[in-house]
């Protein structure tokens, strides 16, 4: 049986639900979609089964396979029946199957544990800040970008140096395609817009983040990656005397949790970051987890006179 993922020309029923499928999404989400796709092809692969005759029972069985075999936690198992569900269900709506086999298909229960993401608080990001700021341009403008407009890694990755001069109601802005091809526009504060000016320095097009070839030396011309980026990332909260596994992302969580510290409201937080759904944006704010407001406190000491 052939693998769909990996041919162009779709021959066999299996290759025209994997393509038709994969072709609903794009970038980086299409080729997470594109693995798992492949780990559900390749089990099927190795009991000689077609895919599209799978049963209920037999995809409980690829969800032991993720978790035994595979070692999968639990959330990643659950993200991959969620993709699972989608792939049977749309090879249902595109008449290619009579029934979704995935339906009652069941997910492991996880927990997300709020201590395992990390963040910066203001003085912290304050501190990487001042680093980058010493460091190199491109530093500056990366931690910038993350840290205080919240944008994502590949948002900041795909920056063009055209793309930051625009003036939109009297404030300059950055013109993004951002998550699911939606354009928006970032107002720039002036610490951004300084760290993007200087990391530009005299070039008037191309990509804005470029990679050194080494932390000292002049720049090279190759676009700055994820991974040189996470790298950078690491290095300058290393250098601060930050103990925690900073990522790229954890500076946009660090945006929306410095955001919410300020008293930005939940509806303008909501804005900054571009989510769709309030809870998304709440699900980034890592004050929860600070004690210092909590509850527990007020109620004890409104009761306490009373006493």
């Amino acid at each position: 049986m052939h693998h769909p993922i990996s041919t162009i020309t779709p021959t066999s029923r299996p290759e025209i639900a994997a393509l038709s499928f994969l072709s609903r999404y794009r970038g980086a989400t299409r080729e997470h979609y594109r693995v798992v796709a492949k780990i559900l092809f390749d089990y099927f692969d190795h009991l000689g089964i077609d895919p599209l005759d799978a049963t209920r029972p037999m995809l409980e069985m690829f969800c032991r396979h993720l978790e035994d075999d595979r070692h999968c936690c639990p959330s990643t198992v659950a993200g991959y029946v969620s993709i699972v569900k989608n792939f049977y269900r749309f090879a249902f709506l595109d008449d290619i199957i009579p029934k979704s086999p995935a339906e009652y298909l069941r997910a492991p229960r996880h927990y997300p544990n709020p201590s395992r993401r990390t963040w910066l608080n203001r003085f912290e990001l304050g501190a990487v800040l001042a680093h980058s700021r010493q460091s190199d341009p491109m530093d500056e403008a990366l931690v910038a970008m993350l840290g205080l407009i919240g944008l994502r890694v590949s948002e900041a990755l795909s920056v063009q140096i055209e793309d930051f001069h625009d003036v939109t109601r009297g404030h300059r802005v950055l013109r993004v395609v951002g998550k699911g091809s939606k354009d928006a526009l970032i107002p720039l504060p002036a610490a951004v817009q300084r760290a993007m000016d200087a990391a530009a320095g005299g070039r008037e097009s191309g990509p804005l983040l470029l990679r050194s070839r080494n932390h000292t030396a002049r720049l090279g011309s190759t676009p700055m990656s994820r991974r040189a980026a996470a790298i950078a990332i690491k290095r300058m909260v290393r250098a601060c005397g930050i103990d925690a596994n900073i990522t790229p992302h954890s500076l946009r969580r660090s945006y929306i949790t410095n955001g919410f510290a300020a008293g930005v409201s939940l509806r303008d937080m909501q804005s900054g970051a571009r989510h769709q759904d309030p809870r998304q944006t709440m699900g980034y704010d890592m004050t929860v987890q600070d004690f210092d407001s909590h509850p527990n406190y007020a109620v004890s000491g409104f009761i306490a006179p009373a006493a």
